[in-house]
Parts: C-alpha cells; structure tokens; sequence
C-alpha cells in the first residue's frame, strides 16, 4: 500500500462493493478488507461482480484481506462499513493507517467520524457523504441504485484522494460546510429508510400512501428541527419537500435499512433516527415521532 494512488477500502457490503469496482475500472489498485467471511470468500473468488444497467455482469479485481497487519502502511482509506461496525473499523485502522494517511467516513448516520478520530487522531479522519446508491445481491454482488455526488470536508490530505474518486468517474465536490450537507441526508433517511424497512416497500411507494406520506412529513420536520437547534443550516428550505423530491427520485430503490432488514442483519436506526433522539434530548427539544420510529426498528430486528 506504498503507492500514493493505491486505496484501502474497509467493509464488504453494497458500497464497499460499488467504490471497489469503480476504482479498480479506473486501474486503480484496491484492497478491501472485511469481516465478512462469506463475502470475503466470493470476492476472492470473482473479484467484485457488477450487475451493468445492460443486464451484463462485469467482474472486477481486488486484493482482499481480513487481518489489517497485511494492510500496514496504507495511506488512503475509505470506510464504507455500517454504522455499528465502524468501532471495529477504526480498531483495524488503527492497526494500518499510515501515520500520514487519512480515512475518510462516507456513511450514514452521524457520530462514525467522531470514533475514527477517537482510533485515529483527527488529522486521520476525514468526513464525507454521498447520494449514490447500491444495492447488494448477494456476496461480493452488487447492482449500482443510482449515480450521485461525493462531498467531501475541506481536509488538507484529501486531495490525492479526491482525484483517485474523479478518475473512476466519481462526481466529488469538496464542500466548506460539511456539516451542513450530512444532516440534510441524514434527515431524510430518518424519514425514508425506517418507514421502508417497517413496511418493507420500494422509496418510492411511501408517496403513494397518504396517512405514511404525512408521517414522513412529520419526521423529515421534526428531525429538521433539532438540526436546526443544533445551529446546522440545512441545504434545503423546506425538508418535508425535500424528502419527497428524493423518495420520487429513488422510487424503485430498496433502502439501505431495508436491505438490512430482508438480510436478517442489524440497521443503522441508533446512528440515524436514534441519533436524532439523543441529539434533540441534549438540547432540550422533544422527538416523539423520531423516538416511535427507533423505538420500533429496534423492536423488529429484537423480535427476529
């Protein structure tokens, strides 16, 4: 991993899956280290396979690896695990970032760059956020669920990076706001992804019932509310507006929490709706219709 444009990527699922076979496309050389055995055995074995919009598969090549001592020395890091795993990400990194290497978080929910930084110091952690789909079909299988725009906070290490994700065709912008633009998405996943995975629906079906409509309303506005709270301008006027417009633009994709909960696997509702709860409790404001939603994603993934 001594190669300036070489690229570490932590975690095994959908958009692990996703950024590896880009950047490999692009000739980049990647190395995906995971937990997950099964995935892990069926990259090892095709590379990482790419159902094209064409119907075509495509397989990519990686470097696959499951104890981070074989990954010392890597300079540019992207983790792309759960929410919850990220603990056990940063542990791995901790073992083979470079001590001038930078990880930069994409995921979803808030409190993963604050754990990074914890693992790896700040001048090691980086944060970023993206629109783009992908929806995993089996191990090491994944179909692209729509093309979007990969912000990243200003940083001073990350620009070898930035250009390594524009060169496999990635759409990057570096944003002075970043937080800004990470609780915009993470409102609307709080209103989008749990009710999918309650009713197990496609995005885009939740506009087509009316008493569910107005309950996103409710949690789109109630979570904007504490983001506002919180003194985070929001890169939207009006969320409930926002999230609709996204739920329309999605609406065949499967959700992430979704995907989640039809894999029998644990979600990411503590970093998202959960993390709104705590976030609205620190500062004194009542989340009742986002605490229901936690309560009640919890309740299903205990009950299975």
């Amino acid at each position: 991993m001594d190669d300036p444009e070489s690229l570490l990527i932590v975690g095994s699922g959908a958009m692990a899956c996703l950024f590896a076979a880009r950047l490999s496309a692009a000739g980049l050389p990647v190395t995906m280290l995971g937990a997950w055995a099964e995935g892990l055995a069926a990259l090892r074995q095709s590379g990482v396979r790419v159902e094209e919009g064409d119907g075509h598969e495509r397989c990519y090549a990686v470097q696959v690896e499951e104890d981070p001592r074989n990954c010392e020395g890597a300079r540019y890091a992207l983790v792309l695990v759960k929410s919850w795993q990220t603990e056990r990400a940063a542990h791995q990194l901790a073992r083979c970032l470079a001590n001038d290497g930078v990880a930069l978080t994409l995921q979803n929910g808030l409190g993963n760059l604050e754990i990074l930084a914890k693992a790896l110091g700040s001048h090691r952690a980086a944060q970023g956020a993206t629109t783009t789909g992908a929806y995993l079909l089996g191990p090491g299988r994944v179909r692209p669920a729509g093309e979007g725009v990969i912000s990243l906070a200003i940083h001073a290490q990350l620009k070898p990076l930035a250009d390594a994700l524009r060169r496999a065709s990635f759409v990057v912008e570096t944003v002075p706001d970043i937080n800004s633009l990470q609780w915009g998405k993470l409102v609307i996943n709080a209103a989008i992804n749990p009710l999918t995975a309650l009713l197990r629906v496609a995005n885009g079906e939740l506009l087509n019932l009316p008493s569910i409509k107005a309950l996103m309303a409710a949690v789109a506005r109630e979570a904007a509310a504490v983001a506002v709270g919180k003194g985070v301008h929001l890169p939207y006027p009006d969320p409930a507006v926002a999230t609709e417009a996204i739920a329309r633009r999605t609406g065949n994709n499967i959700s992430s929490m979704l995907q989640d909960v039809l894999r029998g696997a644990p979600t990411e509702i503590d970093a998202i709706n959960g993390a709104i709860v705590i976030a609205g409790d620190q500062i004194g404001l009542p989340t009742p219709v986002n605490r229901t939603l936690w309560q009640l994603v919890r309740g299903l993934v205990e009950k299975r």
